[in-house]
């Protein structure tokens, strides 16, 4: 799994069914050395030795806009459409459990037929999904639109993991003599500016769907469409290609490296922690309006655009005060939909720039460099307070209880900013780990498992939000002849609550981890001594 040292004028292509693009960007960064580093002479972008990562990079990150897009503008659309947590829920389902199966053949299909196949395969099953979405019609029944928007998000979940080889790969495409060089370190940092890039896809889709559904898909399939030409026409069909025998699936389940497996779980209960409440409670209760301003008692006109709280709707055939989404219930601030993008998309740049910068900033001046299981159980358990105090707020202040608008999005704000800087920081050490661990055995099909846990943390967390959001709430029975929904308020701390669970869980798991020889400091105290010297082979590449 380490990186490999070429001949100069050589370029190494390393082709794995695991390894993520921010795996990349924290073994480089964990694992740099105060040596100098070489100068790059005449590397630009026509070199023929830079020109896989530009286009890769290119094709990566117009499609990396499209992906997070994509599920806000199903999410949003189906909202207005009168849809429940639970039931957009479902139709994320094969999106993510696409990614289980996609994440376990993506290398294969990589190793044999080249990073080209893969990526135009990608990028065109991107741009059928989109197209899929225009045949969603008002007129279906709620089981029709269900059944077909998640067999159109199924081909997107396929289209990522297949896109997300070639960012996978791409800061091991080219690799000058010697690791610690400038160009490496700019591809770690490009690395996570990628994952911020969804957060733009996240915003974009909510600011286009507010203008237009039809516009908002149309706009995204156009930078798919920019992406395809770059890598039909400038990448080799053998880039990737296997020089060996190619990996199996029987190879991927091979239960023999303790580490990786426990590491696997946690991860599956990290990401959870996340999901539980993050990709549809909380853009569902940021739309939602004040329960005790909708119904007979609130008359409106549809004159007067102010008549009736945010995110509640005039109905003129009643002419009082109505919950666009009865299914979606009530008791949030009422968000219009570009606001509830930029919420999410601020998170997902947050947690990709912190990623990025995590072992210059945090485990650095730590000296948590190189991490090892203790490291991560210490951040793991630091994972849990902020949706713990999340949990407390929203269920028991007096802000959430009294509705008290500025201050209720005023706790979300910090609530969201300090998970996604403490998350990127586990998730980063999480893809260090994968790396170390998955040495021990040189079986590099191994991690697929890794990273099928990851996207089954997903599709558990995201099922299991729906559910614990549509229905751990209270039915508002106390407004006098209107029923608004479910008092989400109650949904959002329980949803909280199980985060919290599942990123105790994530420590717990760890412990178990048996990589405790280094120690562990914080700063300069020595919280747990070392057992024993390491020996130069055993320090990270």
């Amino acid at each position: 799994m380490a990186l490999e040292d070429g001949k100069q004028e050589t370029i190494v292509v390393v082709v794995e069914s695991s390894a993520d693009a921010n795996v990349n960007s924290a073994l480089g960064e964990l694992t740099a050395t105060t040596e100098e580093e070489e100068d790059i002479k005449g590397w630009g972008f026509s070199d023929p030795r830079l020109r896989p990562f530009v286009i890769i990079s290119i094709a990566y990150l117009l499609f990396t806009v499209t992906d997070g897009a994509i599920r806000m503008i199903v999410l949003l659309h189906a909202y207005n459409k009168n849809f429940s947590a639970l039931e957009v829920a479902v139709m994320f389902t094969l999106y993510e459990l696409a990614g289980v199966f996609t994440n376990l053949a993506a290398g294969m299909m990589g190793a044999r037929w080249g990073i080209r196949f893969t990526l135009i395969t990608g990028l065109c099953l991107q741009i059928f999904s989109y197209g899929l979405l225009f045949g969603w019609q008002d007129s279906w029944s709620k089981g029709t639109a269900m059944t077909y928007v998640t067999i159109a998000q199924m081909f997107a979940g396929i289209a990522k993991d297949l896109t997300k080889l070639g960012g996978k790969t791409v800061t091991k495409l080219v690799t000058p003599e010697g690791k610690d060089t400038r160009l490496f370190r700019l591809v770690s940092l490009l690395t996570g500016w990628k994952n911020s890039l969804k957060g733009v896809g996240y915003f974009l889709g909510s600011a286009l769907l507010e203008v237009s559904y039809e516009l908002a898909l149309g706009f995204m399939i156009g930078l798919v469409a920019i992406a395809l030409p770059f890598a039909i026409f400038g990448l080799d069909k053998d880039l990737g290609t296997a020089k060996k025998k190619n990996s199996s699936l029987k190879e991927i389940f091979v239960f023999d490296n303790y580490n990786l497996n426990v590491l696997s779980l946690a991860r599956l209960f990290l990401f959870a922690s996340r999901d539980f409440w993050f990709e549809v409670p909380l853009p569902f209760y940021l739309r939602s309006p004040d329960c005790q301003a909708l119904g007979p008692y609130f008359p409106c006109s549809l004159e007067d655009e102010d008549s009736c709280t945010r995110g509640a709707l005039c109905d003129s055939s009643v002419e009082y005060c109505t919950n666009i989404n009865t299914g979606g219930g009530c008791g949030g601030p009422g968000l219009n939909r570009v606001v509830v993008g930029a919420f999410l998309g601020g998170y997902i740049i947050v947690y990709g720039q912190v990623q990025s910068w995590t072992p210059q900033l945090v485990t650095g001046p730590l000296n948590q460099t190189p991490p090892n299981k203790l490291t991560e159980v210490f951040w793991g358990m630091i994972n849990c307070y902020p949706t713990l105090t999340a949990t407390i707020v929203v269920y028991a202040s007096e802000a959430f209880r009294q509705y008290k608008v500025n201050e209720m999005v005023a706790w979300l704000i910090v609530i969201i900013v300090a998970f996604a800087v403490i998350f990127a920081i586990n998730s980063s050490i999480h893809s260090f780990l994968v790396v170390k661990y998955a040495k021990a055995d040189k079986v590099a099909a191994s991690v697929g498992f890794y990273y099928m846990s990851n996207a089954l943390g997903r599709l558990m967390g995201t099922l299991g939000s729906g559910f614990l959001y549509t229905y751990a709430g209270g039915g508002m029975m106390d407004v006098p002849g209107y029923d608004p929904g479910y008092d989400n308020t109650r949904g959002l701390a329980a949803c909280f609550l199980a985060g919290t669970l599942s990123s105790l869980l994530a420590a717990v798991i760890t412990i178990w981890i048996k990589d405790e020889d280094s120690g562990f400091k914080c700063g300069k105290w020595t919280l747990v001594e070392p057992t024993e010297e390491l020996e130069d082979s055993d320090q990270p590449e």
